[in-house]
């Protein structure tokens, strides 16, 4: 079995690359989590992991925090190990595992966490970081569930970390709660921290993420850019009203899928205009015509499709 090398630290500026899995397998008996896993991070980057549930996102998250060990292949954080103490004290986790004590206060949980770093944040702006003032000496057992989401990012910030996990950081949020979470995580790669995020909201990685990878079946199946992801894929919507059936449709060039929308047909195509000439000399009565952008969620929908 090969286990995860050690390294010694090195300067995350210098090298650039803060995470790093190269030819990397996690087995867990015969099941295959990650296959051949290949992914680095960069300073200041927000790196999105994307991928329906059981692809592999949170073993790749663990991996990187260095509660597990890969069954093959090297993971590195920082250029080294990623359970070594070193590592620990520059990296902060939002992740949905384990207990957090519900008799505690909100400000002793603070309190506890940033012990654990050599240079934290000052309690008070931890608490204003993640909007939290009004609610610093609450229990956390006694909070809403947003409320905890928002406690849980305040200790994954406390120790000002380098890097920082954010695992489905806005679970729970409204959306005023999760447009004011979008800023602050701006605001830390605005002062050079590096974030990976996982999250079932296509909008927000297409939101905050300088680069994506989709995630299926334990291996990526697309990386890129938000807007490299959704040209390749679908790189326009187009809704009509029209009396062709969904199967001759997608016989079209460029048609990559068809879908029902009442009396509409919505289409996903890479070549629009070729798809709109080849519509109207099959149809000459369509009607309600629109053609938009396909967002990263219509893109992210046809390449796990494409991959079932």
């Amino acid at each position: 079995m090969v286990t995860a090398q050690i390294f010694p630290i090195r300067s995350a500026r210098a090298h650039e690359q803060v995470a790093q899995f190269e030819s990397v397998s996690k087995n867990f008996g015969t099941m295959h989590a990650l296959t051949d896993f290949n992914f680095s991070v960069r300073t200041g980057q927000l790196a999105a992991l994307l991928g329906p549930n059981g692809a592999g996102k949170t073993t790749a998250i663990k991996l990187l925090l260095g509660l597990l060990r890969p069954t093959a292949g090297t993971v590195s954080v920082f250029g080294g190990n990623p359970s070594d103490t070193a590592t620990h004290t520059r990296v902060g986790a939002m992740v949905q595992v384990g207990r957090v004590p519900e008799t505690l206060r909100v400000r002793e949980h603070l309190d506890l966490f940033s012990s654990y770093y050599p240079k934290p944040l000052r309690i008070a702006e931890a608490l204003a970081i993640a909007g939290i003032e009004d609610i610093a000496n609450r229990k956390f057992g006694d909070l809403s569930g947003g409320q905890k989401q928002r406690v849980l990012f305040a200790l994954a910030i406390c120790g000002d970390p380098d890097l920082l996990f954010l695992d489905e950081p806005t679970v729970g949020l409204d959306v005023e709660a999760r447009h004011l979470l979008w800023q602050e995580i701006r605001a830390m790669l605005g002062r050079g921290k590096t974030v990976v995020l996982t999250t079932h909201y296509l909008e927000e990685a297409d939101a905050l993420a300088d680069r994506v990878a989709v995630i299926n079946k334990g291996s990526i199946i697309a990386e890129g850019t938000p807007a490299q992801i959704k040209a390749r894929t679908g790189g326009k919507k187009i809704r009509c009203v029209s009396q062709l059936s969904q199967s001759l449709i997608r016989t079209i060039p460029g048609v990559v899928e068809v879908q029902r929308d009442r009396d509409a047909v919505i289409i996903q195509t890479t070549d629009a205009e070729g798809v709109l000439r080849a519509l109207f000399s099959l149809d000459g009565d369509i009607s309600n015509l629109e053609v938009t952008s396909a967002g990263l969620e219509e893109a992210f929908l046809a390449l796990t499709r494409n991959d079932a």
